[in-house]
């Protein structure tokens, strides 16, 4: 993906990701790739997709499972895990040392969906989600006029008919849709910055991802102590 080439074709996408250009034609169907005209898949959506895989093809977490995860490496009871459960995740977290793997077992967490919001919304916007506080990590004006923060994945399309959002892959509005009880999502932005080091680790900014990076492996070497 040579600098300045802003798509790429299925057939290219496929070769990047070493699947069948169906696979990707899939993909783009799920939303997890973005399609900017048939035959087109924006390249930051394919960045972003393999920043949250790293290449992995093993099974992840459900969606529970990741959050207790992150809320484990954020100093936090993760109370909605039965006691085996939580004992497995916990063994894991100590064994795991590459950030890349703790990326891919936590993708799950949310779906994320990129849009284009008016300048004007976008205030209202940031009272509606659930933000991390990347300045945590020294990613201070990282994205000025911009919006990244969880949703309930319910109203998802309640908030983008509200603010006028149209779905665009290089948007300025960035929303993570999860099934998972808001509380604890909003309990875990509050307490660590695990989750902003997880959201920054599958930015398409290299900058953010590699400083992403560095905090996860910082955390989980906390947690080993």
């Amino acid at each position: 993906m040579a600098s300045g080439v802003e798509f790429l074709s299925t057939v290219e996408a496929a070769r990047v990701l070493g699947v069948t250009v169906q696979h990707v034609r899939r993909l783009a169907d799920s939303g997890d790739l973005s399609r900017i005209a048939r035959g087109l898949i924006d390249r930051d959506s394919l960045d972003r997709y393999l920043a949250e895989r790293h290449g992995g093809r093993t099974r992840v977490w459900a969606e529970h499972t990741a959050w207790g995860a992150i809320a484990m490496l954020s100093s936090m009871h993760a109370d909605w895990l039965g006691p085996p459960q939580a004992s497995r995740v916990r063994a894991w977290l100590r064994e795991v040392t590459d950030p890349a793997d703790l990326i891919a077992q936590t993708r799950v967490r949310a779906r994320v969906h990129v849009f284009l919001g008016h300048p004007a919304a976008l205030n209202r916007l940031s009272h509606d989600v659930l933000s991390t506080d990347a300045r945590a990590l020294g990613l201070v004006g990282a994205r000025p006029h911009s919006v990244d923060g969880y949703v309930a994945g319910d109203r998802l399309d309640d908030i983008t008919s509200f603010f006028g959002l149209a779905a665009d892959p290089r948007g300025n509005v960035i929303l993570r849709a999860t099934r998972f009880d808001l509380k604890a999502v909003h309990d875990i932005t509050l307490h660590d910055d695990v989750l902003a080091a997880l959201d920054a680790a599958t930015s398409t900014d290299l900058r953010a991802r590699g400083v992403g990076e560095r905090a996860l492996t910082a955390a989980l070497d906390r947690y080993r102590r």
